[in-house]
């Protein structure tokens, strides 16, 4: 690799196996690979599992021998995402604070940040491809079908997305963990987090509870006759 297409890259290091390929694939390509690795939620409780991923994000860029930088965005992350979450249940809707939160936070907060690091561009582990053959960049599928991630980058506008690249997009999972277990990283076997991360794995309507009382509510037939009671559009 010349000089001119080397760049500086700060990846979003998570603790998971994508981000860590993604940064592997990189390292492999040459450039100069920096880990960023984002704090969202203050929650000490034990569904939150942040400090087991920052124990793996170190670990990871001690494997790949590349700086990790560490960072708080809960307050952006309460302002932006989590509180719109909740106006949006009083609403009676069903809110995508995924969604939200790659526009707001990991391709909004995160680029700034990654930007004042000296950065050329961001890149994370989202099955995602962008095309670039086009003054205006667009957001393509990932490769692996099964995985894609696009829908929840399809609210990140043009210009993050020009300054991002995701670089296990061309990849499956099986490609992806099979990298991270060649390579030895400890976490090729990690499960995949799922659902919403500020809730991990506790149950939800307990979550819920705790930030938007129950509104009880008649619950009637057509005709008016009473059936029971309802705890509130959110519920």
């Amino acid at each position: 690799m010349n000089r001119r297409s080397k760049q500086r890259l700060i990846v979003g290091i998570s603790g998971g196996v994508d981000s860590a390929v993604a940064a592997l694939l990189l390292v492999r390509d040459g450039h100069e690979v920096q880990g960023l690795h984002m704090n969202n939620w203050d929650d000490d409780d034990q569904y939150c599992k942040a400090a087991e991923d920052y124990r793996d994000a170190r670990k990871v860029c001690a494997d790949l021998g590349i700086p990790l930088h560490r960072v708080n965005f809960a307050r952006e992350y309460r302002e932006q995402v989590f509180d719109d979450f909740l106006n949006e249940y009083r609403r009676g809707g069903t809110p995508n604070p995924d969604v939200v939160c790659n526009r707001q936070i990991k391709f909004g907060a995160f680029i700034d940040y990654a930007m004042r690091l000296g950065a050329d561009r961001i890149a994370t582990g989202h099955y995602a491809r962008i095309d670039r053959s086009n003054p205006t960049v667009k957001l393509l599928k990932g490769f692996d079908v099964d995985k894609d991630q696009s829908y929840f980058l399809h609210a990140v506008n043009a210009k993050a997305l020009s300054c991002s690249t995701f670089p296990i997009g061309g990849y499956t999972k099986t490609e992806v963990r099979r990298l991270a277990n060649d390579y030895g990283f400890a976490n090729h076997a990690k499960r995949d987090s799922t659902g919403i991360c500020f809730i991990g794995e506790r149950p939800f309507r307990e979550f819920l509870s705790g930030y938007l009382p129950a509104r009880p509510g008649r619950i009637e037939t057509p005709d008016g006759d009473y059936i029971g009671t309802h705890d509130g559009l959110m519920y």
